[in-house]
């Protein structure tokens, strides 16, 4: 059976190198699954789910997002701000900066950074959404 070579790097450090049988990522506009051969592509990864299929097993994990370079030779790197597997996410640390990012949401001012605040609630559901999944 044909493999995708996975590479995924945070900014901290190498998250993940090795063999894949699919992947799925969604960009702005499109959910795109992965398997080998596919034509290459450069494009964004929105703050969503990425599943990863190896060995048989599904694997969810959560990102707050970044970049997609597939090239030829079935190779596939993945710039991401972040990424957690599904059980490695903290709920109750996911939980309190839902209910942060909300609470700066619900009284705005001159000194809340709306798109900030957004950003940080998009990032918590989707934790939360990972994690209950």
């Amino acid at each position: 059976m044909k493999t995708i070579n996975l590479e995924i790097l945070t900014p901290y450090a190498k998250y993940f190198s090795g063999e894949v049988e699919y992947l799925e990522v969604l960009s702005e506009k499109y959910r795109l699954g992965i398997y080998p051969e596919h034509a290459p592509l450069i494009t964004t990864v929105v703050v969503s789910h990425i599943l990863v299929k190896m060995n048989g097993e599904t694997i969810k994990y959560a990102t707050s997002g970044g970049v997609m370079y597939i090239k030829e030779n079935n190779e596939v790197t993945l710039l991401l701000e972040s990424i957690e597997k599904s059980d490695e996410i903290d709920l109750e640390r996911a939980i309190k900066a839902k209910e942060r990012a909300e609470e700066r949401l619900n009284h705005i001012d001159d000194t809340i950074d709306v798109t900030r605040a957004q950003a940080a609630l998009s990032r918590a559901l989707n934790r939360i959404n990972i994690f209950e999944k």
